[in-house]
C-alpha cells in the first residue's frame, strides 16, 4: 500500500464520481444526513429488523453485502435507560443468523450468542429480543453467526440516561469505524489458516537489513534478525488482515465518499466513536482539534484532553470537541499498521474538506512489545526468553532442556500452574497500562493511555 494518500486531480475526479455512486446506495439515515445522531428524538421501544443481502459500492466497486434493513451499517438503535425494548428480527438469509447486543447487561437468553445463550435464528424465521434497559452510554450490535459481521451485519446503539446527562454538548454524531473486504470473508479466513502473514505487505527486506546494520552495527542487526527468525515471527506483524484487502469505512463510507458532520462554530460536539470492525485497530485524531474523552465503553469517565487515541476492536470512546473556527477538520482514523485509513470531515457546511494527513511510517515490534522487558540485554537473552514462553514439545536440544529447567523454576517462584489454560509465561512480566499503543510511542502529542 502507498504510504502517501495524496492524489492527482484526475484521480480525485474519478474517486468523487465513485463517492457520488456510493451515496446513492441505501445507507441508514443517521449515517447519510448531516444532522445530529439523535434524529427525530423519539425512543419507540420497538424495532423491526431484517437481516438480508444488499448491494454496496466502495471505491467504484460494487458487491453484495449482508445488511440490516437493507443498509450497511444497520439502523441506529436509540434506547432510554429504564425502558423495556422489543426487537423483532427476521432472518431472510439461507443460513442461521443472530444479533448480539455488545456490552449490554441482559438476561442470558437475550444476549444473542448462538450455542451459548440461544440457538440462533434459522433461515426464514423470526426471533423476538425483549429486555429492560438498565444502563446508558454508547454501544453497538452485530451478528454472532459465522462471519456475517465482516460482511456488514452491525450497527450503533445509543442509550440515553434516565436523568440528566453529565456530559454537556450541543450536538452529537456517531462515528462508526469498520473494515470491508471484496473477498469472501471465508476466503480471508482460509488464507490466514494457510499463512498467518498472507496479508502482510510490509515485511522487511534485505535493504532494511543493511539499513539496520548501518545504524546499529552488522553483528547486532544479524543477531536481531536471527532472533525473529527463530521465533518464526515478523516485527511488522501488526495486523492479521490489512489494507491489502481491506477498505476502511466511517459510517459505511469509504475515504473518497468523505462522510461529513456539520457543526456551528463554538458549539460542543459529541462524537460517539465505535470500532465495529472485524479485525482492525485504529489510531484516531482530528488535526487542529483537541478531544475531551468523556466516556469509555459506555462508562462515563473524568474528562481527559488528548490529541489522539487508539481504539481496539469493539471498543467505544465518546469525545467532545469544540471547533471555534469557520473551517473544516478531518476526522482521521489510521489503521494501526498504517496500511490504510478511514476518513470523515467536521465542517460548518456540507461539501467542505480539510487537509488529509499523510500515513505515518509503519510501526515495528520490539522484544518489549512481546513481553520481554530485558531484551535490551542482548539478542541471546531474548531468544531464551522466547523459549521460556513457547517451548512445550519433548525432544528438544540440551540448551532447550536447560531453558525449560529455568522456566520451571520461574513458574514455581511466580506460582503459575502450566496446563491447557496457560501455554506460556513471561518471566519478566511488566505492566503496559502506560503504553500509548503500537505505533504511537513517539507521536509527539498527547495520546490516551489505559492508565489515564
Amino acid at each position: 500500500m502507498p504510504r502517501n494518500p495524496e492524489i492527482s486531480r484526475r484521480q480525485f475526479t474519478r474517486l468523487a464520481g465513485a463517492a457520488v455512486a456510493t451515496l446513492m446506495l441505501p445507507t441508514p439515515g443517521w449515517a447519510r444526513s448531516n444532522r445530529a445522531a439523535d434524529g427525530d428524538g423519539r425512543w419507540p421501544g420497538h424495532y423491526d429488523l431484517t437481516i438480508g443481502t444488499t448491494s454496496v459500492s466502495f471505491g467504484g466497486r460494487r458487491a453484495t453485502a449482508t445488511g440490516i434493513n437493507g443498509t450497511v451499517p444497520g439502523p441506529l438503535l436509540r434506547f432510554r435507560e429504564g425502558e423495556r425494548v422489543t426487537l423483532d428480527v427476521l432472518n431472510t438469509l439461507s443460513e442461521d443468523s443472530s444479533l448480539h447486543w455488545h456490552g449490554l447487561l441482559l438476561p442470558a437468553g437475550m444476549d444473542g450468542v448462538p450455542g451459548i445463550s440461544f440457538a440462533g435464528i434459522p433461515p426464514g424465521e423470526r426471533f423476538r429480543y425483549e429486555y429492560d434497559v438498565v444502563q446508558n452510554g454508547t454501544y453497538w450490535y452485530h451478528s454472532h453467526s459465522g462471519l456475517q459481521e465482516q460482511s456488514g451485519v452491525y450497527g450503533p446503539i445509543i442509550i440515553d440516561p434516565a436523568g440528566r446527562d453529565p456530559v454537556e454538548y450541543d450536538s452529537e454524531f456517531v462515528v462508526l469505524l469498520s473494515d470491508w473486504t471484496f473477498e469472501d470473508p471465508w476466503t480471508v479466513f482460509a488464507n490466514l489458516k494457510k499463512a498467518g502473514d498472507h496479508y502482510n505487505r510490509q515485511k522487511r527486506t534485505v535493504f532494511d537489513f543493511f539499513r539496520d546494520a548501518a545504524q546499529s552495527g552488522f553483528s547486532e542487526a544479524r543477531a536481531e534478525r536471527a532472533m525473529w527468525g527463530r521465533m518464526r515471527m515478523e516485527p511488522t506483524d501488526i495486523a492479521d488482515v490489512t489494507g491489502a484487502t481491506y477498505t476502511y469505512l466511517m459510517n459505511g463510507s469509504d475515504p473518497a465518499a468523505n462522510w461529513t458532520a456539520c457543526f456551528r462554530p463554538g458549539e460542543r460536539v459529541r462524537l460517539r466513536v465505535i470500532n465495529g470492525s472485524a479485525m482492525s485497530f485504529f489510531n484516531v485524531r482530528i488535526p487542529g482539534l483537541e478531544m475531551e474523552v468523556v466516556q469509555a465503553d459506555g462508562q462515563n469517565v473524568k474528562p481527559l484532553t488528548v490529541d489522539e487515541f487508539q481504539i481496539a476492536v469493539a471498543e467505544t470512546y465518546d469525545v467532545v470537541v469544540q471547533p471555534k473556527d469557520d473551517r473544516a477538520y478531518t476526522i482521521f482514523a489510521e489503521s494501526m499498521d498504517r496500511s490504510g485509513f478511514a476518513r470523515g470531515t467536521l465542517a460548518p457546511r456540507p461539501g467542505m474538506t480539510a487537509e488529509l494527513p499523510r500515513l505515518r511510517e509503519p510501526p515495528r515490534l520490539t522484544m518489549e512489545d512481546m513481553g520481554m522487558a530485558h531484551a535490551a540485554a542482548g539478542a541471546g537473552d531474548a531468544v531464551a526468553e522466547h523459549s521460556h514462553m513457547h517451548q512445550s514439545a519433548p525432544g528438544h536440544s540440551p540448551h532447550t532442556a536447560a531453558v525449560q529447567d529455568q522456566r520451571s523454576a520461574a513458574i514455581t517462584r511466580h506460582e503459575h500452574v502450566m496446563g491447557p489454560g496457560v501455554a506460556g509465561v513471561s518471566a519478566t512480566a511488566v505492566s503496559r497500562l502506560d503504553h500509548p499503543g503500537t505505533g504511537l510511542e513517539n507521536a509527539g502529542h498527547r495520546v490516551l493511555r489505559y492508565r489515564d
